[in-house]
């Protein structure tokens, strides 16, 4: 059992980075597959093949309240550990699952079991360090975890190449059992018995009354939640756009390398610029952007002028700007909710995750031959974004207050 962390912050975030893909890993695997697992299990209606997709954030979803209370008692390490052989066994499950509900069942328990190690992270990396170190610290590891967006697609369509879509679930499991691992080598306990709460009615009260009593968790977990609903959206819609409107589904690994590329980038300059500029001026500005582009993009669609090459460009540049929201978003709904990070982290990402996940699987049985529906939906949700922001900052925007900048490591 390792007794410290990684020395190198470089093999830290590497470790945390591919923790985060497996959620990647088996969403955006599933976008090439979807027509074959549709035809294989008698599913008709292409839009109930992205249930595939939203069932599995639904179980990520309610997974989430759980699972941070119970690490702030039990500690991160066990739970990650079960999180990971569980996500291991429930892609077994539905590699053979031999109807369309049992997949989604299996998907469902895959979904929650996913959530454990991802809350965890956040916990984890809320341990070690705050403020803007924090956020320079999801940046990086989000650049690194970038790489799954680009890879995921490639390696489900290279699957289907040569094998059924059921093995794209075999290689899931395959990806879970190797990060147990290596959790299991080389990621200590970071949460010191000292600092361990009791679950009590009392003491899970205390902790959700810290977190939701404070203005910037709750603001900040909206806008989250908003963001939530821009990808969901995009990730439920994306194959039929690149299938049904562009008639090029084999592009779909191509374009979304691109789109993921772009996110991988906004990461790495996040990471180099918040130090100096900090969370609400970078985070706020993106924002702003985001929902600006989201309205262009909506009046490009809605006029008829959309193409291949305006998707693709209008949504890469989006996506930057959704990657520098959420980084900086998510460390300043953690700022000052440090003393319950895994109930923090709990509710914040439970009540992100279930809500992206039915508005995205709204906006994903939307589509209509358009992307229309997908883009003012994100216009929409920008908006959102914006108000509560401004509430949550007292009319103010851009306005770098009390950011730590020290670690806590």
């Amino acid at each position: 059992m390792p007794t410290s962390f990684p020395r190198s912050r470089g093999q830290f975030i590497a470790l945390i980075a591919s923790i985060m893909m497996i959620v990647a890993f088996a969403i955006d695997a599933m976008l090439p597959a979807l027509p074959a697992i549709g035809e294989a299990l008698g599913v008709t209606m292409e839009n109930r093949r992205s249930l595939v997709i939203t069932v599995f954030m639904a179980g990520f979803g309610v997974s989430q309240f759980f699972v941070g209370t119970l690490s702030d008692r039990y500690g991160r390490r066990g739970l990650m550990l079960a999180s990971l052989i569980g996500y291991a066994l429930c892609s077994l499950a539905a590699a053979t699952a031999p109807s369309f509900t049992l997949l989604l069942s299996a998907r469902a328990a895959q979904g929650a079991a996913a959530a454990g190690a991802r809350v965890l992270v956040t916990s984890v990396v809320r341990d070690r360090f705050e403020g803007r170190d924090m956020a320079q610290v999801m940046s990086l590891a989000t650049m690194v975890f970038m790489a799954a967006p680009i890879l995921a697609p490639t390696m489900g369509t290279l699957v289907l190449m040569v094998a059924p879509w059921r093995w794209i679930f075999v290689v899931l499991a395959l990806l879970g059992a190797t990060i147990w691992l290596w959790v299991l080598l080389r990621l200590p306990e970071s949460l010191a018995c000292e600092d361990r709460r009791d679950i009590t009615p009392t003491k899970i009260i205390t902790g959700a009354r810290i977190v939701l009593s404070d203005r910037a968790s709750v603001g900040y977990t909206v806008g989250i939640t908003c963001m939530s609903c821009v990808v969901m959206g995009f990730l439920t819609s994306v194959q039929p756009i690149f299938a049904d409107i562009f008639h090029h589904p084999e592009w779909l690994p191509g374009g979304f390398a691109v789109m993921a590329g772009t996110m991988a980038t906004a990461s790495l300059v996040n990471s180099r610029i918040v130090m100096r500029w900090g969370m609400r001026r970078i985070g706020h500005a993106a924002l702003f952007g985001l929902t600006a582009i989201a309205a262009m993009h909506a009046a490009v669609a809605l006029t008829g002028h959309e193409s291949i090459i305006t998707f693709v460009a209008l949504q890469s540049v989006m996506m930057a700007c959704f990657s520098l929201t959420t980084a900086n978003f998510s460390a300043m709904a953690m700022e000052n909710v440090g003393a319950v990070a895994g109930t923090a982290s709990s509710l914040q990402g439970s009540f992100s995750t279930i809500v992206g996940a039915l508005v995205g699987g709204l906006i994903g049985q939307s589509f209509n031959g358009t992307t229309a529906p997908l883009y003012v939906g994100v216009t929409l949700a920008g908006l959102t974004a914006l108000v509560v922001v401004f509430i949550a900052e007292r009319g103010r925007f851009f306005v770098a207050r009390h950011e730590s900048v020290v670690s806590a490591a």
